[in-house]
């Protein structure tokens, strides 16, 4: 028996295809979400020396924030769509090299406006890559393999993380912050050269086999998939689902980012070179969170459980992780605040791998990338919304982040909470997977 007539329903799940070339792909959406975050995090890691240097308070630094959150809502919108109609070869190309010219122009400010400039212009180009990485494990992968996929790419945020606060300080103390801004968005410029060299869709890869071909097709129908309207997609209730769970627990991630390096330095009195041991402990934690996260639920899944409730229980282990946060404002020692900080990471990261696949679960293929938009814009409205809020909270408690971290601690059980009943509602559609 072949791989292309035994690879259907349950059995496609056990088939060992000849050739790996998807997870070739898999490194490469792992790069460019690693280049996305390095060109996003500067700008937190530096919070300290920028704001002595212009003398920022913490509302000026929240509006900026707010600024890139407010375009990455559009740019998250706008990309999936995008990524739909163009296909995510050009799509991904066009985000790498927007965003790459963005974070460079950070070096050439000055001002808050300035600064809320480049940041627009950084969240708006950004907004595009997850939607295009979905739709490329969606197209790349079969279901029981996508969380797991999912999940490596997605500890990409977590290894850019990583590499800028241990590079950071060097760059900085050789060429001063304006040039590390320049070097970060040279990066976007090189994988540009993979990324079109290598990526292709499955069908039209000639170094893509015969036989892992059809492992990743097996199970799909065969027959073109028909476009998708828009404002279909909302009749979907993975749609409403994914966009819940978006909006309630993005934010927080970006508190984490813009945020960690200032509070940090606050409360412990640690400066750019001190935060390298924290920040990347927290960030290596949460990179075994994405893996583990997406592994569990594709196990689930090989074990015989639907895709929908595999995901939906994981989401639920991985919501306990941030509950220890809340009590971090009682701890004194910078480790243990640093290990509550990592665990909420690792939660919200292995949490992220199954958000997202949970709408390519439930969605119509050809809509993955427009619904992961849309909880992208929601996510973005709300986290404007949410970093203006941080700022002035934090203005008038002078610094005081008990009620911040109480907040991004209750987030994760409640969203999953609410995913589940959306889910087990009746809905106009539904889309299974076998």
């Amino acid at each position: 028996m072949t791989t292309e007539t035994r690879a259907t329903g349950a059995d496609h799940m056990a088939a060992k295809p000849r050739g790996r070339y998807r997870w070739v792909i898999c490194a490469l959406l792992f790069t460019s979400t690693t280049i996305c975050y390095i060109d996003r995090q500067i700008f937190g890691l530096l919070k300290p020396t920028l704001d002595a240097e212009f003398g920022w308070s913490e509302t000026d630094y929240g509006d900026i924030v707010a600024a890139f959150s407010l375009m990455y809502a559009f740019g998250y919108l706008l990309g999936g769509r995008l990524m739909d109609w163009i296909g995510v070869r050009r799509g991904l190309a066009l985000a790498v090299g927007g965003w790459s010219i963005a974070a460079a122009a950070h070096g050439l400010m000055s001002s808050v406006l300035g600064f809320k400039l480049a940041r627009g212009v950084l969240g708006i180009t950004e907004g595009g890559n997850f939607p295009a990485s979905i739709k490329a494990v969606r197209e790349w992968f079969p279901p029981q393999e996508r969380a797991f996929a999912t999940g490596i790419f997605n500890a990409g945020s977590n290894i850019g993380a990583i590499v800028t606060p241990i590079s950071l300080p060097f760059l900085v103390a050789a060429f001063g912050w304006r040039a590390a801004f320049l070097i970060a968005g040279s990066l976007g410029l090189i994988w540009l050269v993979l990324w079109w060299r290598f990526y292709e869709q499955p069908e039209r890869q000639s170094r893509l086999s015969r036989e892992e071909l059809a492992y990743i097709k097996a199970g799909e129908d065969p027959a073109p998939q028909p476009h998708v309207p828009w404002l279909s997609l909302l009749r979907y209730r993975g749609t409403w689902a994914y966009v819940v769970g978006m909006l309630m627990t993005s934010p927080v991630w970006w508190f984490y980012l813009n945020w960690v390096p200032g509070f940090l330095h606050d409360r412990f009195g640690i400066d750019m070179m001190g935060a390298i041991a924290p920040l990347v402990a927290i960030y290596l934690i949460a990179d075994v969170g994405s893996i583990a996260g997406g592994w569990i639920s594709s196990r689930m899944i090989r074990g015989g459980m639907a895709p929908v409730p595999a995901r939906l229980l994981t989401m639920f282990l991985m919501a306990l992780c941030p509950i220890p946060v809340a009590f971090i404002a009682g701890v004194s020692d910078l480790w243990p605040a640093v290990l509550m900080i990592a665990l909420a990471a690792a939660g919200h990261q292995g949490m992220s791998a199954n958000l997202y696949t949970l709408a390519s679960d439930t969605v119509p293929a050809r809509g993955v990338s427009s619904v992961i938009g849309m909880g992208g814009f929601a996510a973005g409205i709300v986290g404007m919304f949410v970093a203006m809020a941080v700022g002035r909270i934090l203005d008038a408690t002078g610094g005081n982040y008990k009620l911040l971290f109480i907040a991004a601690a209750v987030a994760y059980p409640l969203a999953v909470l609410v995913m589940a009943l959306i889910v087990r509602r009746p809905a106009t559609k539904t889309v299974t997977v076998d």
